[in-house]
């Protein structure tokens, strides 16, 4: 198996290995352990945004002087409009949330949880992509390494994603095999996602400093909009905020130690 697929494959690894969790765990997840994990996911996110496509993103833009800035906030912006446009247009329900989002659909409760949670790994799967296709490149400046930190960050982050998706489902009722296949294959969208922005890199390769920033401000929309806000909510908000420190670091770590 190339490097390159195991990276792609590596963020969809971790999302299964959470959701096995219901294979022997019990029916719930804790609200202390459900901000907790909420708040890891959050940080490692954000970090991955900062160190592995955001300044990535300003450094391939060198060549345009004081406005090095600009193919980073434009691609920002644009990832940010991309998870709305989605987050509006995409019937789905949020997990720990009674009321659906979007428009009105005839889907059940169960079909529109796996379509919110699609709708969270989108920009976590083309983060991964446009790293590698960086590191495909060999002029960008990013190397296969990074790219790998950046999928080992997201498979961290996804372990605890998985179990919040399957132990819930497992408490409405539904088998634990059932669970576990939610669950698994709530990751899939990740690989289709990096496997997109390969593609598309191939084709317009000048717009990598864009598509970077595109996938950070895709990340920063799902943490800023869902994650955080999920965190605080209830008792044990602190724990929230001291998961998310302890993710930021785990990424920090991560990108800096394997880069």
């Amino acid at each position: 198996m190339s490097t390159t697929l195991i990276i792609i494959l590596a963020p969809l690894v971790g999302t299964i290995i959470g959701a096995a969790t219901v294979l022997f765990a019990r029916r719930s997840v804790s609200s202390r352990a459900h901000n907790a994990l909420l708040g890891f996911a959050a940080g490692v996110m954000v970090a991955a945004s900062m160190w592995s496509l955001i300044m990535p993103s300003i450094e391939l833009s060198a060549d345009m002087g004081k406005l090095s800035w600009l193919p980073a906030a434009v691609g920002i912006m644009l990832g940010m409009l991309f998870l709305l446009a989605l987050d509006s247009f995409v019937p789905h329900q949020h997990i720990g949330s009674d009321t659906p989002e979007g428009p009105r659909s005839a889907l059940g409760r169960r079909q529109m949880l796996m379509l919110a949670v699609t709708l969270h790994n989108i920009p976590e799967g083309m983060a991964v992509g446009a790293v590698v296709a960086g590191a495909m490149s060999g002029d960008a400046g990013i190397t296969m390494a990074s790219a790998g930190a950046l999928a080992l960050g997201m498979a961290i982050q996804n372990m605890p994603e998985g179990a919040i998706i399957s132990l819930p489902l497992r408490g409405d009722g539904m088998s634990r095999a059932r669970s576990f296949g939610y669950g698994a294959l709530s990751g899939i969208v990740e690989p289709i996602a990096a496997g997109v922005m390969i593609l598309l890199y191939e084709h317009i390769a000048p717009s990598l400093p864009y598509l970077l920033a595109f996938s950070a401000g895709a990340m920063l929309y799902v943490v800023v909009e869902e994650l955080i806000p999920e965190t605080q909510q209830g008792k044990h908000s602190n724990i929230g905020t001291i998961a998310f420190a302890i993710g930021f670091i785990v990424m920090m770590i991560l990108d800096v130690a394997m880069a």
